[in-house]
């Protein structure tokens, strides 16, 4: 199916787009879940017309905005973002895909820094969708680095397609895998090494492992990682004054697209980028876009 704009994001930026666009007669798809940056905020005091409010509260109240609009949700987690010309094609877990006219990236930003080899060995042993490559490691060891409840998901499903997994715990205390699963708790993971795969975990404490591949589940990667070719200034998506990014059709909005951090600069965004992306998808639809336009 395609839709006419698909939301990489739920927080304040991917709602606000979302309202945004739908306002426009524009059929569009979010992906993502709450905010936790904003869920989990007790109190709020520069957002206008509110005065103090929780952070849960205002999330509702933005996720309230979003009722009496043909919007459509998913929690789903988008992989890969990938231009085709006219339209993108948005990939899934389990290989499912989506097409949409236009795109805006609001996913926020993932403040823990990454590994030490991590970029270097991405896409050589590293990778962020168990699901996706479990099956090149049958009768294999993996290592399993986890920061959410999808990892465990991910982690339970892995433990059935390869020999031996190990899971580094980063999330919570206990949580539910299965019995042949090692856990590791207590560790920080810092280093990946090798020559032109990645062989071993290093840990601060000094500890290591070995395995035949390694995977990093978290709540969001870099924007690269995302989207192939996105042009940025390592840390967020470079974007003009209507938050179109160097591929056309491509916006970006919110904490992705730089600082500073605040909700209103990112509903302001989110909105920003809609109303440009309605403008451009009503073009390409009539076939009245030219490429001197972006």
């Amino acid at each position: 199916m395609r839709y006419n704009l698909a939301v990489i994001g739920a927080g304040p930026a991917g709602l606000s787009a979302a309202v945004n666009a739908s306002i426009r007669n524009k059929s569009v798809i979010v992906f993502g879940l709450d905010s936790p940056a904003i869920s989990k905020t007790e109190g709020i005091k520069n957002y206008l017309g509110f005065g103090t409010i929780s952070g849960a509260e205002l999330n509702e109240n933005f996720k309230k905005t979003l009722e009496g609009h043909d919007i459509e949700k998913s929690t789903e987690k988008v992989q890969q973002i990938y231009a085709m010309g006219d339209y993108f094609a948005i990939i899934l877990k389990g290989d499912k895909m989506i097409e949409a006219t236009s795109v805006i990236v609001a996913t926020g930003i993932e403040l823990k820094k990454d590994l030490i080899g991590e970029d270097k060995f991405f896409g050589k042993g590293v990778s962020y969708c168990a699901t996706c490559d479990a099956s090149f490691y049958k009768g294999k060891k993996v290592v399993l680095i986890g920061y959410n409840e999808e990892s465990v998901e991910e982690a339970n499903y892995t433990s059935e397609v390869v020999d031996k997994l190990i899971y580094v715990n980063m999330y919570k205390e206990n949580p539910e895998l299965n019995d042949e699963i090692e856990v590791i708790n207590g560790e920080i993971p810092v280093e990946f090494v090798g020559e032109n795969n990645p062989t071993t975990l290093k840990f601060k404490s000094g500890k290591e492992i070995e395995a035949d591949g390694f995977f990093i589940i978290r709540d969001s990667s870099k924007p690269e990682r995302l989207v192939p070719s996105i042009k940025t200034d390592d840390e967020h998506i470079i974007i003009d004054n209507n938050c179109r990014t160097n591929i056309r059709g491509l916006y970006a909005a919110g904490d992705i697209a730089g600082r500073p951090y605040q909700i209103n600069k990112a509903a302001g965004q989110g909105q920003v980028a809609a109303l440009d992306a309605a403008k451009y998808i009503t073009l390409v639809e009539s076939e009245k876009f030219t490429k001197e336009m972006w």
